[in-house]
């Protein structure tokens, strides 16, 4: 496109488009054409001429497009292309579109001169609007051929060539008219090729092994050997089309068959060829040594990897002047091409490489940055770091603590605060400066961390003694306390929660871990790791092969996760040789969703031979007609966009592939293969367009896409016709598969979770997988309000959990979804719905909350479980003010929901309540494991190790009774008569023996202080409430202490005290330790054994007689002095009405055989009163 006249900037504004020129200065003429071209303002307006039959309009010309920056219809240009078809001077100038729409009616902003051309610019229009492609021509004199023409001078002489040896260049030579009046016609410059002088001959330096060199000199030439060689894609189908280059240099492409081949190419070992083929990644071969006439060459392709994010940058706190250096690594079959850096959402720089240097920090350098790379493969984004800059002087952390409220013990109330809560502080765990050296380095060498500078004892007043508790005084830059995540759960089938016993559990094609025979296992999460993709194979080959994108705890410690698993479904026997149709779709009484139809003769081996005989065909269709199986579904229904997002997809079903041979189960392969999607299944008519088929790559836990699907009509019989997306596919390496489309309309839902329905920002739990199953528009919207479209799970950190949705900003009941909170195996409730809806305890405040129709399952049948809730995932409006403050979040806005204040709407979980109370005289909170803090009496010393301790006491009573263990330091001269910490346990009856209940109480663990120093033996006092007598000491546990003095003094009968054993005793003695990574999985695992009463064992029901330390006979009358549970119930009683705490206390231990409820019977029970409403 041509350059732009400086005349053409000086625009006056016309209502005309044709121009001419009167014997004056020809101007430009800018035009807006739109509204009327008549206008008052004479002065403006050029002069329109009625012209004589002495002018005569030129053809049409259209010289360039409104591409780039516009339409450019230059008078050069069209002389350039048309030489003589336009006069000198044009008289005027005519414009229209290629469609004959004249240009004053387009309603655009042009420009033309007669004596320079037309143009129009894509600026100048509308938003999103382009210029039109526009045709011109011009006002000429009829003669054009009389015209006088001025004399040229003498042409100059030839330029010198420009070319160097071997090239060709263009000499010019030009020519000036002598005519000052009239001009002259013809070019006022030539040129000509010549060529470059001879180039010195310099002798080829390569030496050839055999054969000689080429002329290029660049290889060697066998002309009498001859190479063969077949190409095969991966999944071994023949590889039609490969592209077999030398040194970049094209040789030949293969035949139908995947084969090809080339004379001439030497067998000495050096020669390298490399084979190209779409889809697939490069291959490089050599051709091996060899002294025959012919050699021959098999290739196995392989599928073309997208780019994975190997390393995240890292965030970083600096001071003013300091460097700072950010990096990424990015791998894949092609490295990336560039590097991009962004700095809060703005390129830095074009160009650039995997690691990014700050020097000389400045305040304004602060805020998120990311890297984008991109290469052959496409493109992708890193997650985001933050840089904070702080001043020379500037505190790293703040030294004044947050405020953070413990609960006390039931005769502890306060009556300055007028509550059971004592503010004891904490310091937020953020990145600080610390001591830094000087290196540029990716990761920091050490890791600082705000955290506890200075701890104060202080001594709480209680009813009759002095409770001690630590609080924070001040907080300050440190090391980070180093932490371990860990994944832990069960696998098991989604239909029958059969476990998957032994099977394998690998993450980036490593297998990594087993299952157990009950479907248990543990993972520990590898460092700096993102996102952590597991695929657990089974091997008894009863359940497809699942891969999973598991949250996990950044801060560390351990997630609970249930893996459901799909049943392989039985397969059938097809014959290789026929045409099969394999229809898939498992919700009775509606027609399948999708047909698989395969080809005859399209089975192959992996060797890429052409199989022929009975194959057994097994296609496992996860239906999401079905919202059971919604929890079943594979990864987490991502795909990485253009520009390196990752995105979402709502899926219309997945399926998995099994070819064997009948004859010996061998794997195969098939190509050619066609996939029908039944459209009357597609509810959104918006999405028929965007369907596509993907394939998951199980390392990545990502979907890759592997072609659209297009409409067209198939009929099923004489009388019947159905229409059909119809895609092509091939089954290969990969067996999962998807129908799905990029969805769009995305939101966020706020959600927090409690340890009871006390509702405060202390009362907050960590580590909570919360999910959120998608469901299809409503019945008003054209859909099917059954069947689901996505499922998301994230985990709860300090401020809650920010979950994606689909959502709408149309129509509020478009998107409606349900959403269920887990912890450890157990499911939390949601608030209430029914009888009435309590904004205040929901969380949301009216009228947003009716508009997001709350609704917890139980809402239309007390019998469902009370674990889910659904809403319209409304998308708030910009205009309603009351909308702007969550629970729900525009897309954009993700950082505003993850930062949103604990005043501002959100969604409510809260576990049932326990029947236990813990206290730490140094507060830790067992969520975040950044909070633990060094002291000499913190609960549990070590960081990275979590030892649990339990002892089990049996109660013969009418009544439940309240356990506790007191415990001091006992023989570490730093803790010794100092408390560590309180537990209060509430006995469970036992179901057959009306006077007889069982408790596992906890207590402090006797072991090595924080400083690694000596042994602490734990003073540990149990003590029953009310009045109670001990009856029997466990004799193996009696002779334990004993043998192993100090002896506690034991003369109160009420209680029972004891020096805590180092040992790890087991049942036999009553005690039950166990040591894990995560202090809540330590705990779970050691009170299921202390439930029943084995060392190895685990229940969930308490078995009273089994496993016993001791044994208490407590009076019948009642205790009159209100115990922990009693007050915690009054204390709730001022916030929550609803169900008697004393029933649901008893339902909590009816409930013990089945705490780690199924989410697949909560998802089967959503449908009931679904059902109802439609």
């Amino acid at each position: 496109m041509k350059h732009i006249p400086s005349i053409f900037q000086k625009f006056l504004l016309l209502d005309s488009i044709f121009f001419d020129v009167r014997g004056v200065t020809s101007r430009a003429t800018a035009v807006t054409a739109h509204g009327s071209w008549r206008t008052d303002n004479k002065e403006s307006r050029p002069a329109v001429h009625h012209y004589d039959d002495s002018y005569e309009w030129t053809t049409w010309f259209n010289v360039d497009h409104p591409g780039g920056h516009g339409d450019y219809e230059q008078l050069d240009a069209i002389r350039f292309y048309y030489r003589a078809r336009v006069c000198e001077t044009p008289r005027a100038i005519e414009a229209r579109t290629t469609e004959w729409v004249p240009a004053r009616e387009t309603g655009e902003k042009v420009h033309a001169d007669p004596t320079v051309g037309f143009w129009c610019l894509n600026e100048e229009q509308g938003p999103e609007r382009n210029c039109s492609n526009y045709a011109v021509r011009f006002l000429c004199p009829k003669d054009n051929s009389i015209n006088i023409q001025g004399t040229w001078g003498l042409w100059s002489d030839w330029s010198p060539c420009p070319a160097l040896c071997g090239q060709v260049g263009v000499q010019i030579r030009s020519r000036s008219c002598q005519s000052h009046f009239m001009p002259c016609s013809g070019p006022k410059v030539e040129g000509k090729a010549c060529n470059g002088p001879d180039c010195p001959k310099i002798e080829c330096p390569l030496q050839c092994v055999m054969g000689r060199v080429n002329a290029e000199c660049d290889t060697c030439m066998c002309e009498e050997h001859i190479l063969l060689g077949s190409v095969r894609r991966a999944g071994g189908l023949t590889a039609e089309g490969a592209a077999i280059l030398r040194y970049g240099k094209l040789l030949t492409l293969t035949d139908h068959n995947g084969h090809f081949r080339i004379p001439g190419i030497c067998p000495d070992g050096n020669t390298t060829l490399t084979i190209s083929l779409q889809g697939h990644a490069s291959h490089n071969v050599a051709v091996p040594s060899s002294t025959e006439r012919t050699s021959v060459l098999s290739i196995q392709l392989k599928r073309t990897e997208k780019l994975r994010v190997l390393s995240h940058p890292d965030s970083k706190a600096r001071r003013e002047g300091q460097t700072a250096a950010f990096c990424c690594k990015v791998a894949g079959t092609s490295q990336p091409d560039e590097y991009q850096w962004f700095h809060n959402n703005s390129l830095l720089e074009k160009r650039s490489d995997s690691t990014l240097v700050l020097k000389d920090l400045h305040p304004e350098q602060a805020g998120e940055y990311y890297c984008r790379a991109r290469g052959p493969s496409g493109a992708i984004k890193t997650k985001t770091a933050t840089l904070r800059v702080l001043g020379k002087d500037e505190h790293s952390c703040n030294p004044k603590p947050e405020s953070h409220l413990i609960h006390l013990p039931h005769d502890c109330y306060q009556n300055s605060t007028n509550s059971f809560y004592h503010d004891v502080g904490r310091c937020p765990s953020s990145t600080c400066t610390g001591q830094l050296d000087n290196a540029i380095r990716c990761k920091d060498k050490v890791a600082y961390c705000c955290g506890v500078r200075k701890m104060e004892k202080r001594q709480i007043t209680c009813q009759g003694y002095q409770l001690p508790t630590m609080v924070v005084t001040e907080c300050g830059c440190q090391k980070c306390v180093d932490t371990k995540a860990i994944v832990y759960g069960r696998a098991i089938a989604a239909d029958n929660d059969e476990p998957m016993r032994f099977g394998h559990i690998f993450m980036n094609g490593v297998r990594i871990s087993r299952t157990g025979y009950k479907g248990t296992f543990s993972v520990q999460v590898p460092p700096d790791t993102e996102r952590l993709v597991l695929t657990f194979v089974d091997n008894m080959q009863k359940f497809v092969n699942t891969t999973k994108v598991l949250p996990f705890n950044t801060k560390g410690g351990a997630v609970y996760h249930e893996i459901k698993l799909l049943r392989k479904k039985v397969p059938v026997t097809i014959s290789s040789t026929e045409t099969n149709t394999l229809e898939l779709g498992e919700v009775e009484g509606q027609e399948p969703m999708v047909q698989i139809q395969i080809p005859p003769h399209s089975f192959y081996k992996e060797n890429g031979e052409v199989f022929t005989g009975n194959v057994s065909a097994s296609v496992t269709f996860l239906d999401p007609r079905d919202v059971s199986t919604a929890t079943a579904a594979q990864s987490d229904l991502n795909f990485v966009g253009d520009e390196g997002d990752t995105l979402p997809l709502r899926t219309y079903g997945m399926f998995s592939v099994d070819f064997r041979s009948e004859e010996n189960n061998e794997p195969l392969n098939a190509g050619e293969v066609k996939v029908f999607l039944d459209s009357a299944q597609v509810k959104m008519s918006e999405h028929l367009s965007t369907m596509k088929l993907w394939s998951l790559n199980p390392d990545t836990g990502l979907w890759e896409e592997e072609g659209s699907l297009q409409m067209e009509r198939k009929g099923r019989s004489k009388r019947e016709e159905r229409t059909f997306l119809i895609g092509n596919m091939e089954i290969r390496e990969r067996r999962l598969f998807n129908l799905d489309v990029p969805e769009n309309r995305r939101c966020y839902v706020k959600v927090r979770a409690f340890r009871s329905e006390r509702f405060m920002p202390s009362e907050q739990v960590e580590g909570v997988v919360v999910s959120l199953i998608n469901m299809e528009p409503t019945a008003g919207y054209s859909s099917n309000p059954r069947a689901w479209g996505r499922f998301d799970s994230v985990i709860t950190g300090p401020n809650g959990a920010c979950l994606p949705a689909f959502c709408d900003e149309q129509r509020a009941d478009a998107y409606s979804a349900y959403v269920m909170a887990n912890l450890g195996g157990e499911e939390l409730e949601a608030v209430p719905s029914a009888p009435k809806l309590n904004p205040g305890l929901i969380g949301v405040l009216q009228p947003y909350l009716s508009k997001l129709n709350y609704r917890r399952s139980d809402h239309e049948d007390t019998r469902v479980k009370k674990t889910a809730f659904s809403i319209n995932v409304a998308k708030p409006s910009p205009n309603t003010a009351e909308e702007g403050n969550g629970p729900v979040y525009a897309f954009e806005n993700l950082k505003e929901c993850e930062e949103a204040r604990f005043s501002a709407a959100h969604f409510r979980f809260s576990r049932v309540e326990g029947d236990r109370y813990d206290y730490n005289t140094v507060p830790f909170n067992e969520d975040d494991k950044t909070s633990w803090t060094e002291d000499y009496l913190s609960w549990w010393p070590k960081p990275m190790e979590y030892r649990a301790c339990y002892i089990k006491v049996k109660i013969n009573s009418p009544h439940e009774i309240n356990v506790r263990s007191h415990n001091m330091g006992g023989t570490h001269p730093k803790t010794v008569g100092q408390l560590y910490g309180l537990r209060d346990t509430r006995s469970i009856r036992d179901m057959d023996q009306a006077t007889l209940s069982a408790v596992c109480v906890e207590f402090k663990c006797s072991g090595m202080l924080y400083d690694q120093n000596r042994d602490d033996r734990t003073l540990v006092k149990v003590i029953p409430q009310g009045s109670c007598k001990r009856e029997h000491v466990n004799p193996m546990l009696q002779e334990y202490l004993v043998n192993h003095l100090p002896l506690a003094v034991n003369n109160d009968t009420s209680e029972f005290t004891m020096l805590a054993p180092l040992d790890p005793l087991g049942h036999n003695y009553g005690i039950y330790t166990v040591t894990d990574q995560d202090p809540r999985t330590a705990k779970e695992i050691a009170l299921g054994r202390c439930f029943d009463g084995t060392s190895d064992g685990t229940s969930r029901v308490m078995k009273s007689n089994e496993g016993i330390a001791l044994m208490f006979t407590c009076g019948d009358r009642e205790v009159t002095q209100q115990n922990v549970f009693q007050s915690l119930q009054s204390a709730q009683s001022q916030v929550v009405t609803g169900e008697g705490r004393q029933n649901r206390r008893r339902q909590r231990a009816n409930r013990r055989g089945s705490s780690r409820r199924r989410s697949t019977e909560t998802l089967q029970d959503l449908q009931k009163p679904q059902a109802k409403k439609h």
